[in-house]
């Protein structure tokens, strides 16, 4: 089936652009942001993902302020048209790649609305290719790039409106595609035994006239398979990014951390992070957490909104919770985001510290699914 995105010379295979190049059902190709404020009053996260093998485009906005969180959920029947990203009362809008884009959810009947504009203050990182193969097949591999900005707008909520000002609102933008397990599990076949596992960190710090940016999975010995690290030049403005040749960005080589849990979770109470370069210099991170936020508000192991889930041709729902009500240590609680203070040397940013623990890992100590520290 031809799109309007057909009409431009951007084919990497012979088929139409609508078309993925993979027939496995766990294609993907999704947007993700944030923001928070500078003090870690609050934070949002945004989701939009688009399912092309099993017909299907879902969508999350969701704020956590005053100890309790708001998730607005939505999904449809994925559009036939590709550069269509709307769900429902739901929309992305890109206002100029790789430099402005907007996000909408208008008045609903959940009573979280928003309409917010992220502008970039840096060039777009690519991380590395990552790629995990299953007992059976490949699990993952995707392609992934990060972008940090600062969000305007609003945000409506269980009837209360809060101002975004982009002096006090940083955020980091995420966009991924590839393969990766999404939707209801595969039936069928002989039983799997492994246990599943999976360790992953994820930070994105602005600083004053930079960022700094990196990742590591880790499999159950402690063992990296995949890690990034970048520094990254920050800009006044977005027309004074340069182009990607000439970005500046500087990729380094490994991540090391540290991480003193939360007794009787997998979150992290303090951490620290050292970035070492291809060369072997040493750029040490220490990071305060000041607000937690669970990452299924946008539909991260949520049990009912999980992504790539059929909820019919259009659905939306709502829900909020007390976020010192939860079980740290159920599982659609583990996978989280803390908004941080980090410090360097004399430098102070802010920034998130992405956790997800599932299964054992030999460095902290984990040995079950999901025991706590």
């Amino acid at each position: 089936m031809l799109t309007r995105f057909d009409d431009y010379p951007i084919h990497q295979t012979p088929e139409p652009i609508a078309r993925p190049a993979a027939s496995d059902r766990n294609v993907y190709d999704r947007y993700w942001l944030n923001g928070y404020a500078r003090d870690g009053e609050f934070y949002f996260g945004i989701g939009l993902g688009l399912y092309p093998n099993r017909g299907i485009m879902d969508c999350g906005f969701s704020i956590v302020r005053g100890g309790a969180q708001h998730a607005f959920h939505g999904s449809r029947r994925a559009p036939a048209e590709p550069s269509e990203t709307a769900v429902g009362p739901f929309r992305i809008e890109i206002l100029e790649p790789m430099r402005a884009l907007r996000v909408v959810l208008d008045e609903n009947e959940t009573g979280i609305a928003c309409d917010l504009r992220f502008r970039a203050r840096t060039a777009c990182v690519e991380e590395g290719r990552q790629t995990l193969d299953g007992p059976r097949h490949v699990m993952m591999e995707a392609t992934r790039f990060a972008q940090f900005g600062s969000w305007e707008g609003r945000v409506a909520y269980a009837g209360q409106e809060l101002a975004i000002d982009p002096t006090r609102v940083l955020g980091t933008k995420d966009r991924s595609w590839g393969i990766r397990p999404v939707g209801e599990p595969e039936a069928g076949g002989a039983p799997v035994g492994a246990m599943p596992q999976i360790f992953f960190l994820w930070a994105p710090i602005h600083w004053d006239d930079h960022c700094t940016h990196c990742g590591i999975f880790e499999d159950a010995n402690g063992f990296p398979w995949h890690q990034d690290a970048a520094i990254v030049p920050a800009y006044a403005a977005p027309d004074a990014i340069p182009g990607t040749s000439d970005d500046g960005i500087e990729y380094w080589g490994r991540v090391e951390h540290r991480l003193d849990y939360v007794p009787g979770t997998r979150r992290a109470g303090a951490a620290e992070l050292c970035l070492i370069s291809k060369t072997g210099e040493r750029r040490e991170i220490s990071l305060e957490p000041l607000l937690c936020f669970r990452m299924k508000g946008i539909g991260y192991t949520h049990p009912e909104w999980g992504h790539g889930r059929w909820q019919g041709e259009l659905a939306i729902g709502g829900e909020s919770w007390k976020c010192d009500e939860l079980d740290p240590l159920a599982f659609e609680n583990l996978h989280v985001q803390q908004v941080v203070r980090a410090r360097s040397g004399e430098r102070e940013g802010v920034g998130v510290l992405e956790q997800l623990c599932l299964g054992p890992h030999a460095i902290y100590g984990f040995k079950g699914l999901a025991d706590g520290a």
